[in-house]
């Protein structure tokens, strides 16, 4: 509990959220740039990951588990006089109105499906309404939205099978990133019987790849495209995920050290491509709203990883001991992370070829068709790069 309140709190400072993807979009124009920028940012994930779980153990070791929340503090003050001391200003030349409808409905779509899911092991009866509710919510969503001037979400972008892809890439990279966190550290703290700082030391030989291998993720796509460095995480993520559910990598330490070092490995390199292309397919003004995409993806994986993999292991431990039970319980999950693997790595390959491109000259076309669009022009000069 300590070492995930305080990793949040420094990730704080890095995590690749609208506002932040803005102003990167807005200080690094040139597409290389931009890229590196990421990349050398996503690294920074890397940093929290590990710091976060260390400094957290320590601290409820120490001092107790409250402490952690006592850590926001500084993290949002420094956060906050950085960004009044070197973050410029800028805005879209037409501010966009509130969509208080999408919003509630986006509300309704993701906290129905994930209480559904949650609950789903216990009584599937009683998730029906819900699961009912979500499925009313999003055809509400895609019918309710294109006919706004300002949507919440513009569904005319998910025409290009790049930024689409990207999105998906998000949701399925952060679902197994969530589901890989809440496996391993249930294993080492409930099975293994670790302390919360012995704990936070096993997440290292995850979290110095994911930093060492953000910034070289940047230069692969300015220099390469996104398509390599959406290949290695791919295979990288899926051979991590196989490795536990097929070998029972929990039960070596050999097995459980590479595991952890291929999963950071494959997270090094899938953040910076996931946000490049979706910044990429934007005009500068509708950076916010590219952001917020690929940020919404990625917390909507996260929560979605969490809930699916709990659920399918609260369903195999039953109600057998919890040390004997877990490792088998949890097969099924480490193979949903491994379909999620092979998500990144499939779409890496197909949205990043001559067909994806197309469809992001199309998905551009009909942007400038339409009247008053301010989107357009940008988009064709970012798709023809």
């Amino acid at each position: 509990m300590g070492s995930g309140g305080t990793s949040q709190a420094l990730k704080a400072l890095g995590e690749l959220n609208p506002v932040a993807m803005s102003i990167i979009t807005n200080t690094f124009t040139d597409s290389r740039e931009r890229a590196r920028a990421i990349g050398v940012w996503g690294a920074v994930v890397g940093i929290s990951m590990a710091a976060g779980p260390l400094v957290g153990g320590l601290l409820v070791d120490s001092v107790g588990w409250r402490s952690i929340f006592w850590l926001n503090l500084p993290v949002g003050m420094a956060a906050l006089a950085l960004t009044l001391r070197y973050v410029p200003e800028s805005r879209a030349p037409k501010p966009r109105r509130v969509d208080p409808v999408g919003q509630v409905l986006v509300i309704a779509l993701f906290g129905s499906l994930t209480y559904a899911i949650i609950e789903a092991p216990t009584s599937l009866t009683a998730v029906i309404p819900f699961a009912a509710l979500s499925v009313i919510a999003l055809i509400a969503l895609l019918r309710y939205e294109p006919r706004r001037t300002d949507p919440l979400i513009d569904l005319r972008f998910f025409r290009s099978a790049p930024f689409s892809g990207a999105t998906v890439i998000a949701i399925s990279a952060f679902a197994a990133l969530g589901g890989f966190l809440f496996l391993s550290t249930l294993y080492l703290q409930n099975v293994r019987g670790l302390s919360a700082l012995q704990a936070g030391l096993w997440m290292l030989p995850l979290a110095v790849p994911t930093f060492l291998c953000a910034p070289l993720s940047g230069r692969l796509i300015g220099s390469r495209g996104p398509r390599l460095p959406l290949l290695i995480a791919g295979v990288t993520m899926t051979a991590s995920a196989l490795l536990f559910a097929v070998l029972d990598a929990e039960t070596s330490n050999t097995t459980l050290f590479l595991g952890y070092v291929l999963f950071g490995i494959g997270f090094g390199f899938v953040n910076a491509p996931i946000t490049n292309t979706a910044v990429s397919g934007m005009p500068r003004a509708q950076a916010g709203v590219a952001a917020a995409v690929a940020s919404t993806s990625r917390q909507l994986g996260q929560t979605l990883g969490v809930a699916v993999v709990g659920a399918v292991l609260a369903a195999g431990v039953g109600s057998s001991p919890y040390r004997e039970a877990f490792v088998t319980a949890a097969v099924p999950g480490w193979w949903i992370l491994t379909g999620c693997g092979l998500v990144v790595l499939g779409l890496g390959l197909l949205t990043t070829g001559p067909w994806a491109q197309r469809t992001s000259e199309r998905a551009a076309e009909r942007l400038e068709s339409v009247s008053g669009s301010v989107a357009a022009p940008s988009l064709v000069r970012a798709v023809k790069k």
